[in-house]
């Protein structure tokens, strides 16, 4: 007889540490499997190589997954300035480098400046962004281009510290829609330079934080001893 049990219909809201690596989308279908989650989804995604917080939802929760991709979010992270990547990250490799000797603190303050508040931000070409019913990132690794259209989002927060120069750690608080790598992108354009993402770490969804977030091994272990299974 199976020892499985019927995860309970309200459902839950799951804080998970995203690992590096994993796509939103490999942390949700592991967690379906693992814990026998009849239906979730996850609140916002998270590239591959950025960790940190990560809503899932389940059964009838996930009817509150706009309500919290709808809120504020906070990252923190690196930019490197004088390379730059097609991902604008290291998913890709560089493909060009540029000057940084003439980039002094006024300069990338400026930059800062010019990029907080209400701005008007072009997504990158590998985003999962929909352009005539498919995935950007798919015409991107075909080596094909896209018009993309801009979107209007707002930083309220683009903190900057510059003492490892030309590595730059930033803290940004934004709205919905923000892609950081954009921000990496415009940010190295502005300075008269490149520069791609090395580090990127979401720490706050609305009045969820990181730490409240729990390793995704350490869950899925935790659940299935609730329900009765198997360790995995």
């Amino acid at each position: 007889m199976s020892t499985e049990q019927p995860i309970p219909d309200e459902g839950e809201v799951i804080l998970i540490d995203k690992p590096l690596t994993w796509t939103s989308f490999d942390v949700a279908n592991k967690l379906k499997r693992a814990c026998k989650f009849k239906k979730i989804g996850h609140a916002g995604t998270l590239d591959p190589l950025a960790t940190g917080l990560l809503i899932l939802c389940t059964g009838k929760k996930t009817k509150q997954i706009d309500q919290y991709q709808a809120q504020e979010k906070e990252y923190t992270g690196t930019l490197i300035l004088g390379k730059t990547t097609p991902s604008i990250d290291l998913e890709t490799e560089f493909d060009a480098e540029f000057p940084t000797e003439h980039i002094d603190q006024a300069l990338m303050d400026e930059a800062r400046a010019k990029l907080t508040g209400q701005i008007e931000q072009t997504p990158p070409i590998f985003s999962a962004v929909k352009v005539d019913g498919e995935r950007l990132y798919k015409k991107a690794r075909r080596g094909e281009t896209a018009e993309i259209k801009k979107r209007v989002v707002t930083i309220s927060t683009f903190e900057i510290d510059t003492t490892d120069f030309p590595a730059i750690h930033f803290r940004i608080v934004c709205t919905k829609g923000t892609y950081i790598r954009s921000m990496v992108r415009d940010f190295g354009t502005l300075v008269g330079s490149g520069a791609y993402l090395a580090a990127l770490r979401r720490t706050r969804i609305g009045d969820f934080s990181v730490e409240q977030a729990t390793d995704l091994t350490a869950f899925i272990q935790a659940k299935r001893a609730e329900l009765n299974l198997p360790t995995e």
